[in-house]
C-alpha cells in the first residue's frame, strides 16, 4: 500500500515562478487519512505568503526564510488552523489573515482566551493592499457560515484553493477507505468538494455559481488545493469538471 502523503514531506517544492508547495500530513478527517498541503508565494516586494500552514519544522522555516521574510499567514478555515500557532510563535512579525467569519466559528470561540490561534485581520472580497499587486481573490460563499477564499497568482497562472476540491488517489488510500472516498465524491482523477460541503455551498447557490464562474474565467494552468493530487496542467478544464456539480 502506498502512503497517502506525497513525500518528501515538510520541504519546499518549486511549482512555478515565485511559487512553492509543502506536502505534509497525514491528518484524519471524515474518517479518512488525508495528505495536507501548504502553498508558499513570494510577493513582488520579496515578502513571503503562506497559505494553510502545515506543521512547523525548523528546517522548513529556514528554507522559506532563505527566499524571503515570512510576513503573511493565511488561515482558511477551522481545520486548517491546526498548525497555525507554531508558525505564529516562530514568525512573530507575520500578520495572520482569517477567512471571512472564521473568528466567529464556534470551535475557535470556545478556545478564545486560552489556546486559540491569533487572528489579526479578516479577508474580504478584494485583495488587501499588502498583496493586491500579486494575487486576486474570489470568495466562495455557502450556507452555515461557509466561506472559502480562492487566490489566483497571475505570475504562475496558478489558482490556490483549500477544500473546494479534494482529489484523493485511491491507490494511496487504505483499501477499506476507498469506498468511503468514492461515496464522498473526492476520488481522483477529477476530484470534487466533499459531499457535505456541496450541500452547504448549494444553500447559497446563486452566489456560489457566480464565484465558480469567476474562478473558471481566470483560466488557471495549475490548480493547487490542500488534499490530494493537485492539477499541474490543463487547470481551467479540470477545474470546470471538478465544479460541474455547481456549474451544470
Amino acid at each position: 500500500m502506498s502512503t497517502v502523503t506525497y513525500p518528501p514531506l515538510d520541504v519546499l517544492k518549486p511549482v512555478g515562478p515565485d511559487l512553492w508547495i509543502v506536502d505534509s500530513g497525514p491528518v484524519r478527517a471524515l474518517g479518512l487519512p488525508l495528505p495536507v498541503r501548504m502553498t508558499v508565494i513570494r510577493l513582488g516586494g520579496g515578502d513571503v505568503w503562506l497559505h494553510s500552514p502545515t506543521r512547523y519544522d525548523p528546517g522548513l522555516h529556514a528554507a522559506i526564510e532563505a527566499i524571503g521574510p515570512i510576513r503573511h499567514l493565511v488561515a482558511p478555515n477551522v481545520a486548517h488552523c491546526t498548525f497555525l500557532e507554531g508558525w505564529q510563535r516562530h514568525c512573530p512579525g507575520a500578520v495572520t489573515w482569517a477567512a471571512p467569519g472564521l473568528r466567529e466559528r464556534r470551535p475557535l470561540r470556545r478556545r478564545a482566551g486560552r489556546d486559540a490561534p491569533r487572528l489579526d485581520r479578516d479577508l474580504a472580497d478584494a485583495a488587501p493592499p499588502d498583496w493586491s499587486g500579486d494575487l486576486r481573490q474570489v470568495v466562495v460563499r455557502g450556507g452555515l457560515g461557509f466561506r472559502e477564499v480562492a487566490f489566483y497568482h497571475p505570475r504562475s497562472r496558478s489558482l490556490v484553493l483549500t477544500d473546494l476540491i479534494v482529489n484523493l488517489e485511491p491507490g494511496r488510500l487504505p483499501a477499506p477507505m476507498r469506498p468511503l472516498a468514492r461515496l464522498a465524491g473526492v476520488s481522483a482523477p477529477d476530484g470534487r468538494a466533499p459531499a457535505y460541503l456541496r450541500v452547504v455551498v448549494r444553500l447559497r447557490r446563486r452566489e456560489a455559481v457566480l464565484a465558480a464562474r469567476a474562478l473558471v474565467a481566470l483560466e488557471p494552468e495549475r490548480v493547487l488545493f490542500s488534499h490530494g493530487a493537485w492539477f499541474a496542467r490543463d487547470g481551467a478544464a479540470r477545474l470546470r469538471r471538478s465544479l460541474r456539480w455547481l456549474l451544470d
